[in-house]
């Protein structure tokens, strides 16, 4: 029974022992220690990817560093501008320091910033040379471009300095000149004085005693123009003086004779009573418009010679003489006509206390009063223009300008040169014309200018 047990299990152990001998002698060929393949793909995709990161981070650390060099670079490029900057303003303040030495004259002054103007300008040309090399603060860019501003800032606040120091100087030399001209005004104006002490004094107008019909020309008739504003000046101050005694207020007075007219200077508001008197004074002669006559040439000669003989025979005579010898002449109803309208009833009455002027006039008599010898010393002048301006041929024409008129040198005298220089200093291109105060005349080609005040 034990060997029938025996030859039942033996067969299978030898067929277990069979099959793991097979196993060993397979594995023998194979190579006992080579691994799986699947082992083998994982570790290559691995080091593959280690790889690719590799690479990243490299290219990341390359970009990395050129944005800085590029940043670096940029803020060198803006420390060299600010340096540039920085000279240019530099070379600027020495040479205005070179101005200002020159003027006034410091030979010193002028060496010291000459030095100081070439020794900026071989600093500009070895920045010029840095640039062609391309050498540029490259280790502290911030520094330099800070200490660069602050080097224009100060060469900017020495220029200023350098301003001020000649508008000062300006100045100064424009106060001595002032000074120096108000001095001459001071002695113009005395000897304008005993001029006119002179001239009223002399009585008959001198300077065309000489005169002849044949002879007559455009200067004498500027001679005695000019000696008529003298006049018609002359009774404006007195007739001045008169209201100022009589508690008037001349500023208000000019203000009414010519509104919304700003005067310059406080003495200036004696332009607007001349206004006014050589107004009322020229008006309702009648001049003309023109120069051409319709009237035959013989005719147009009688008229001419006589208002000529009208003029010379007034002129050598004073007025109060010609009122007693001609009391109803021509001349004699335009005194009292002219008082009459010039001189109001309420003027009159301040001034005087009473209007006894007036009635005198009104009953065919004259005045034998101070005031009215200077007025009718101004009639007689401004009669006797008249008188020449119709001698003339062509006959002398009467312009005066309106408010607001554009100013114009060749037929206008201006009495206010300041209006020719604007609020901020700056010449003033076009003045208008604010009132008119003497009117000018026409003969033929020349110009008798006008006298304006301008606003």
């Amino acid at each position: 029974m034990d060997s029938v047990n025996r030859s039942a299990v033996t067969p299978s152990k030898s067929k277990l022992a069979r099959t793991f001998a097979k196993v060993l002698h397979i594995r023998s060929l194979t190579g006992g220690n080579q691994k799986p393949k699947f082992s083998e793909h994982v570790k290559d995709d691995v080091v593959k990817k280690d790889l690719v990161k590799s690479e990243l981070l490299k290219k990341t650390q390359f970009k990395s560093f050129d944005d800085e060099d590029e940043k670096h670079q940029k803020a060198a490029a803006d420390a060299f501008l600010a340096k540039l900057f920085a000279n240019i303003s530099a070379v600027k303040a020495a040479y205005a320091q070179l101005q200002f030495a020159q003027s006034p004259y410091d030979p010193d002054g002028i060496q010291s910033a000459d030095d100081l103007v070439v020794a900026e300008l071989k600093n500009l040309s070895e920045l010029k040379q840095c640039f062609v090399k391309k050498q540029f603060d490259e280790y502290s860019p911030e520094k330099t471009h800070l200490l660069a501003e602050i080097q224009e800032q100060k060469s900017i606040l020495k220029t200023y300095d350098i301003m001020g120091k000649k508008l000062d100087s300006q100045l100064k030399l424009k106060e001595s000149e002032l000074m120096f001209l108000r001095e001459k005004l001071v002695e113009a104006n005395q000897e304008n004085k005993l001029l006119e002490k002179r001239l009223n004094a002399s009585g008959p107008v001198s300077p065309l005693d000489n005169l002849h019909f044949s002879s007559l020309n455009p200067i004498h008739f500027i001679m005695f123009h000019r000696q008529t504003i003298r006049s018609i000046r002359s009774f404006v101050r007195l007739l001045s003086k008169e209201l100022v005694d009589a508690g008037w207020k001349l500023d208000a007075a000019a203000s009414s004779i010519e509104p919304g007219i700003e005067f310059s200077k406080a003495n200036d508001i004696c332009y607007a009573f001349e206004s006014f008197v050589s107004r009322e004074m020229f008006d309702g002669f009648n001049y003309p418009t023109f120069s051409i006559s319709t009237e035959p040439l013989p005719e147009q000669k009688k008229r001419q010679k006589l208002f000529y003989d009208r003029f010379t025979e007034l002129r050598s005579m004073k007025p109060a003489d010609y009122f007693a010898w001609k009391p109803k002449s021509t001349f004699s109803r335009f005194c009292r006509a002219k008082y009459l309208k010039l001189i109001h009833p309420k003027m009159e009455d301040s001034i005087f206390g009473n209007l006894d002027q007036r009635n005198i006039l009104n009953s065919g008599e004259y005045p034998e009063s101070t005031f009215f010898s200077a007025y009718s010393d101004m009639a007689k002048r401004i009669w006797l223009l008249h008188c020449l301006a119709f001698s003339f041929d062509p006959i002398a024409s009467i312009f005066q300008l309106s408010k607001g008129n554009r100013f114009s040198d060749v037929y206008m005298e201006s009495l206010n040169e300041e209006a020719f220089i604007s609020w901020d200093g700056s010449p003033e291109t076009e003045p208008r014309v604010g009132f008119t105060v003497v009117p000018g005349f026409k003969i033929g080609k020349t110009v008798i200018q006008c006298q304006v005040y301008l606003c």
